[in-house]
């Protein structure tokens, strides 16, 4: 059973632009897309900043309507029958607000449990389970204002979790979280899928939804590129072998250079410190690093560590959205 349904979905915004003389633009932030989830399925929207995936996400919540097309979640159609809806389904979107950061983490998850109507003897049971499946055992008499932000986001999650929804729609949880925070996170949603959620995950983060997710859909300009598991998307670049050459300081025209380079598919550049990991997807593996090398060296430039590796999803995702990332 598919517990969300999506068809020719279409969300057009319009924006002024211009400062004397200002001109109303349309933007168009979803085209046209198609995607399913199945019920206990942890499914992963992937893409750029910007490229549709909060837009989706609100429309699915009953929190925007759409253009065009249609969605359905539990059944339903979201903008019809968004009353019946509502009850069913969680949220949580990136950052910290909607905690009252004066209050215990134990004495939040009470304030929201008395708005859902939820039976006093119902909550002395449920808020412990919540806090430690989010990883919070021990932390509920603790003051919000004290927590980390990586704990605020696991007590979102409990606070999400309350009425026992049947659907999660989790917009880049993660954002700004230190790496342990991140990781924390990742493992308290992972826990969710003991209690059978279906979870639909949005993360411009490659290795998260590698390894959280049983689908992913890769989106870009408001337009799905691919729809696969992880491991068939990794296969869209089976083809290829990636590169990673260590390069201190390298101009434009270096790249444009090696870009010609027959066998040469794709070059990314990713910061360092002070060097840079230069990124060259092609189908020649090992023997396109000479003739690189020696393009670089002939303009000067230093050279540390040379790398032949099989491609990741990042590197599929590189190839999906034309080096966007």
């Amino acid at each position: 059973m598919n517990i969300i349904e999506v068809k020719d979905l279409k969300r057009i915004y319009y924006a002024k632009v211009g400062v004397l003389r200002r001109k109303v633009k349309e933007v168009l932030a979803l085209d046209s897309i198609n995607f399913s989830v199945s019920q206990g399925e942890l499914f992963g929207l992937l893409g750029p900043n910007g490229a549709g995936k909060t837009t989706t996400v609100k429309i699915l919540t009953t929190l925007l309507t759409p253009t065009a097309g249609q969605a359905c979640v539990l059944g339903y159609d979201v903008v019809r029958e968004a009353e019946q809806i509502r009850p069913r389904i969680g949220f949580i979107f990136g950052g910290e607000r909607g905690l009252y950061w004066r209050l215990s983490g134990y004495d939040n998850l009470v304030y929201f449990a008395n708005l859902y109507h939820i039976p006093p003897d119902v909550q002395k049971k449920r808020i412990p389970e919540l806090m430690e499946l989010v990883g919070l055992k021990g932390r509920g008499n603790e003051k919000v204002q004290g927590y980390s932000r990586g704990m605020k986001q696991r007590l979102h999650i409990a606070r999400t979790l309350l009425h026992d929804p049947e659907v999660l729609f989790l917009d880049e949880p993660t954002m700004g979280l230190d790496p342990v925070g991140a990781r924390e996170l990742r493992q308290a949603i992972k826990n969710l899928q003991v209690e059978k959620k279906t979870i639909l995950l949005t993360t411009h983060y490659m290795f998260e939804a590698d390894a959280m997710c049983q689908r992913i859909a890769v989106i870009n300009y408001g337009k799905i590129v691919a729809l696969d598991t992880p491991t068939g998307l990794k296969n869209y670049v089976q083809d290829l072998s990636i590169v990673e050459i260590e390069v201190f300081g390298i101009p434009s025209e270096a790249i444009q250079r090696i870009q010609t380079l027959e066998g040469v598919d794709m070059v990314s550049i990713e910061n360092r410190d002070q060097k840079q990991a230069l990124h060259i997807h092609s189908s020649d593996g090992s023997g396109i690093v000479a003739p690189v090398v020696s393009t670089l060296q002939n303009m000067g430039l230093r050279i540390g560590n040379v790398v032949v590796r099989e491609p990741s999803l990042e590197d599929a995702y590189v190839r999906l959205v034309g080096g966007e990332i």
